[in-house]
């Protein structure tokens, strides 16, 4: 076995050795068979280390640690064993039964990988395949994105490190359940349909302002019915084709928006506790639920703040102290949710409560942009009155701060 493998390898590397261009090099001979028993004896090293880390069974491989760069078709892994050394490094094709007969060998072994289109499914695969998963945060992993020599080897190979040396450097994140990542593509999918309806209104209402008309002002759901008597007589026949496409639209999301109620009474029977908040629908209320996932996760309700990207961002250094925007980290499709129902919550139609008043004290104060910093703030404090019913399963009290006052007053 082993003379065959040197013939083999013989070969290849004269092959190399000689060709290059189209062009043949003259090379010694002694000085091709180092160069072939050099590279031969670093091969069997490599081979011979994983060799002895997989007869040695799940125990050994909990010391080994393994960095994946995710990519669209193909992964790169580096393998380093207990003492820090690169014992393999290879390509793996994306595809499920690559990955899963790959890794069955390193069961126990920690797994590093960054936060992306394909970890959520990945990590599944391998938490399944008994290794120990952690989905580093992009955005925390400067030492990778802001490399003067990145590449996708050297990406796996610094997971692989940064995991050895510390879990805590990768700030790793935990995926959400298969079955509530399908729940919340639910609510996503609506959402493209509501922009798609938008941009087509938006496109109807400018081609009539280019031929002189102007179409009545009404909601985007009767957009179909209040306007299509109004379309100019030189696009008639065209836009109505667009003004159909709209309708269907809108029976679509109506269709999405009874399968969402539905979800949230029979699956998700907490929201009902969070819909009792003015401004909060049954889309937001399944939005949050999805997104956090377990109110357990958080030890305080102001941490839920901070994981949606509601806090400002920090730069202080002795005396100086700045002032700046929100991180917004997070599931922004959730932030948007909330900053929405915020602007309910201060708009004419909002309902009275501490929300409220909190929030148009801030307004009062004046100054740049006082009214979309008391939005981002009422939406802070949204996220965090959410938390604090779903956790304790309390009824949503609009006055709670004002009674709990006249409680102590009264004692």
């Amino acid at each position: 076995m082993r003379g065959d493998l040197r013939v083999v390898l013989a070969f290849f590397l004269v092959a190399l050795l000689f060709k290059s261009s189209n062009q043949y090099y003259f090379v010694t001979k002694g000085k091709m068979r180092r160069l072939i028993l050099a590279s031969y004896d670093k091969i069997m090293l490599n081979i011979n280390a994983v060799i002895m880390l997989q007869k040695r069974g799940e125990s050994a491989m909990r010391n080994v640690t393994i960095g994946m760069d995710l990519g669209d078709k193909n992964h790169i892994i580096t393998i380093l064993d207990e003492a820090g050394v690169i014992v393999k490094s290879c390509s793996l094709e994306n595809v499920r039964a690559s990955i899963v007969k790959f890794f069955r060998k390193y069961k126990g072994s920690t797994v590093a990988i960054e936060a992306g289109t394909h970890s959520p499914w990945i990590s599944r695969e391998l938490k399944a395949l008994g290794c120990n998963v952690l989905v580093g945060n992009p955005r925390k992993l400067r030492s990778i994105w802001n490399n003067d020599d990145k590449t996708d080897v050297h990406d796996s190979e610094m997971l692989a490190r940064i995991a050895r040396f510390d879990s805590g450097l990768l700030y790793p994140i935990t995926h959400r359940n298969e079955q509530a990542q399908a729940d919340l593509e639910l609510l996503k999918a609506r959402d493209m349909l509501v922009k798609t309806r938008t941009s087509l209104i938006n496109h109807v209402r400018g081609a009539a302002k280019s031929f002189g008309e102007r179409l009545p002002k009404c909601s985007a759901a009767s957009f179909h019915k209040q306007c299509g008597g109004f379309l100019p007589a030189n696009l008639k026949t065209l836009l109505k084709e667009v003004v159909e496409t709209i309708e269907h639209v809108t029976g679509r999301i109506k269709e999405f928006d009874r399968r969402i109620e539905k979800i949230s009474r029979e699956v998700y029977p907490e929201t009902e506790l969070l819909k009792a908040i003015g401004g909060v629908g049954p889309l937001t209320a399944l939005a949050y639920v999805l997104v956090l996932e377990e109110p357990g996760r958080f030890g305080k309700g102001r941490q839920v703040g901070k994981f949606l990207g509601l806090t400002p961002r920090r730069d202080q250094s002795g005396e100086t102290d700045k002032q700046l925007r929100i991180t917004k980290a997070g599931n922004r499709f959730l932030r948007r949710l909330l900053v929405g129902a915020a602007q309910y919550i201060l708009g004419p139609f909002g309902p009275d409560c501490n929300l409220r008043r909190f929030g148009l004290r801030l307004m009062e104060r004046g100054g740049k942009n006082a009214k979309k910093r008391a939005v981002v703030a009422v939406a802070r404090k949204l996220a965090v009155l959410m938390h604090h019913l779903w956790r304790n399963g309390e009824i949503y009290d609009p006055f709670y701060k004002s009674h709990k006052v006249v409680m102590k007053n009264a004692a």
